[in-house]
C-alpha cells in the first residue's frame, strides 16, 4: 500500500493536478452526513480509478472535482487553483471534462449537436468545435451517427455520447462517473484504450463498480469506503493485499474485499 502524502505543496512546484487536504463533503443539510469525511488525496497524470462500495462517497467526490458540489471543510485544489475562493470557477471549467452517472439532454438534438452544445458551454472558440467534435465522435466511435437524434439511440450510444461531450474541449482533468454502464464488452475495451491514450496527457478519474475494468484500464486505484481513504496503489498492490480467504473471483477483487472488510468502521482496521 502507498502512503498517501499529506503535507502542503505549492501548485507551482509539484505536479499534482488534483489536490486535497482534510477535504470533507457534507450532504442532506443541517441533519445530512459526510459524504466525504477527512479525505487527503494526490493524483497527477495518468488513468485512476476509483472504487468503494454503494455509499462510500464516489459520486459526491467525483461532484465536488468538478466543481458541482461545494467542499464543507479542508482544502482542494485543481490544476493549481484552489477551490473556495471568491475568484470565478469558469476559466478552470473550461479545462475539465465530467461524464456524470447520469446526465441530462435534449432528446431531439442530434449527436452532434448535443456534443456541439456541450462544446458552447464550455466556452470553446467558435471556430475550433466543428473540428474538435468530429474528433470526439470518431474516438467513441460514434462518427458515423453524429446526425442521428439521441433519442433513437441505445443506451450505450448515449453513454458514449456522453463520454464525447466530456473529451471534446481535450480536459487536463477528466472525471468519468461509472462511463461503462451500457456498454458492451467490445465497447468496453475500446473505452479502456481511449481513456490509456488520454491519460498520457491528463488526469483521468474513473468511478467504477467493476473492479475489472480498474484491473485492465487503470494504473492507480483508490479505494473509498464510509468517505475515508481506504488505499491508493496500483491494481497489482491492490490484487496482492487480498488472500484466498477472501471473497471474489479474481486476486484483485479479493484485495478489494478484504481492504474493505478491515476499512474504516469495520473491525481489524
Amino acid at each position: 500500500m502507498r502512503a498517501v502524502g499529506a503535507e502542503e505543496v505549492a501548485p507551482t512546484s509539484h505536479p499534482w493536478e488534483i489536490q486535497a487536504d482534510g477535504l470533507v463533503v457534507r450532504v442532506g443539510g443541517r441533519r445530512g452526513r459526510n459524504a466525504v469525511n477527512e479525505l487527503t488525496l494526490r493524483l497527477g497524470r495518468g488513468v485512476h480509478g476509483l472504487l468503494g462500495p454503494n455509499g462510500a462517497g464516489k459520486t459526491t467526490l467525483i461532484r465536488t472535482l468538478a466543481t458541482v458540489q461545494k467542499p464543507s471543510a479542508g482544502s482542494l485544489s485543481l490544476l493549481g487553483t484552489p477551490l473556495g475562493r471568491a475568484t470565478g470557477l469558469r476559466p478552470l471549467r473550461r479545462r475539465l471534462g465530467y461524464l456524470p452517472q447520469h446526465f441530462g439532454y435534449y432528446k431531439r438534438f442530434t449527436v452532434r449537436e448535443f456534443v456541439e452544445y456541450l462544446a458552447w458551454l464550455k466556452e470553446m472558440p467558435p471556430e475550433a468545435i466543428p473540428g474538435a467534435v468530429q474528433r470526439a465522435l470518431e474516438k467513441v466511435g460514434l462518427a458515423d451517427r453524429a446526425d442521428d437524434r439521441l433519442k433513437t439511440l441505445s443506451g450505450g450510444m448515449v453513454r458514449r455520447a456522453g463520454i464525447a461531450q466530456a473529451i471534446v474541449n481535450d480536459p487536463e482533468v477528466l472525471l468519468l462517473d461509472e462511463p461503462t454502464v451500457g456498454l458492451d464488452p467490445a465497447q468496453r475495451l475500446s473505452f479502456r484504450e481511449l481513456v490509456a491514450e488520454l491519460g498520457q496527457q491528463a488526469c483521468v478519474l474513473i468511478s467504477t463498480h467493476l473492479v475489472e475494468d480498474v484491473a485492465a484500464a487503470c494504473t492507480d486505484v483508490v479505494l473509498v469506503s464510509e468517505g475515508s481513504l481506504v488505499f491508493q496503489g496500483t491494481p497489482a498492490e491492490l490484487a496482492a493485499a487480498g488472500t484466498t480467504d477472501h471473497v471474489g473471483d479474481s486476486p484483485i477483487e479479493r484485495g478489494y474485499t478484504a481492504l474493505l472488510s478491515a476499512g474504516p468502521g469495520r473491525s481489524g482496521w
